[in-house]
């Protein structure tokens, strides 16, 4: 069974199981990066209780799978597999994961941190927060145009 590289979802996942999954039958992989994001009980100074991130499916999922081919292409990785949870979550819950095999950790850890900066800068998500003074949507890509400088991308949420 193919691991499909992108998942969107609502319910949470198992990094072990991930991982796994993505290594299995691929006697080549000598290093596994991954990264895990989880949510926050804090934003901008105020707490939050809840967070609620909304996506357009097919679109989301077509940009994230863009972005994996161009790590494919700058990078000698072997796979690399996206999760990203959608709905609401509170905090401690996992919100993210990226995994990258490769034959070395350079590469692996380089092609991590690019698709993570992608989905931090420009991936199509939209959340909503619940704080002590009531809902507010903010912005779910964070603008850091270093971080997007450092890859040669161009910001697209500017």
């Amino acid at each position: 069974m193919t691991v499909p590289r992108v998942s969107i979802q609502t319910e949470d996942f198992d990094l072990g199981a991930e991982v796994a999954a993505l290594c299995r039958q691929d006697p080549r992989v000598g290093a596994v990066c991954t990264f895990v994001g989880t949510v926050r009980d804090r934003n901008d100074g105020q707490r939050v209780s809840t967070m609620e991130l909304e996506h357009y499916p097919g679109m989301t999922e077509k940009a994230i799978e863009g972005m994996i081919d161009e790590a494919l292409r700058r990078f000698d990785i072997f796979g690399a597999r996206v999760i990203h949870r959608v709905g609401l979550l509170q905090p401690l819950d996992q919100i993210v994961l990226v995994a990258v095999t490769s034959a070395h950790r350079g590469e692996s850890f380089q092609a991590c941190e690019f698709l993570m900066d992608y989905l931090k800068t420009q991936a199509p998500f939209w959340k909503k927060e619940q704080t002590p003074e009531g809902a507010r949507w903010v912005d779910a890509r964070v603008s850091d145009d270093a971080a997007l400088a450092r890859w040669g991308i161009q910001a697209s949420n500017a």
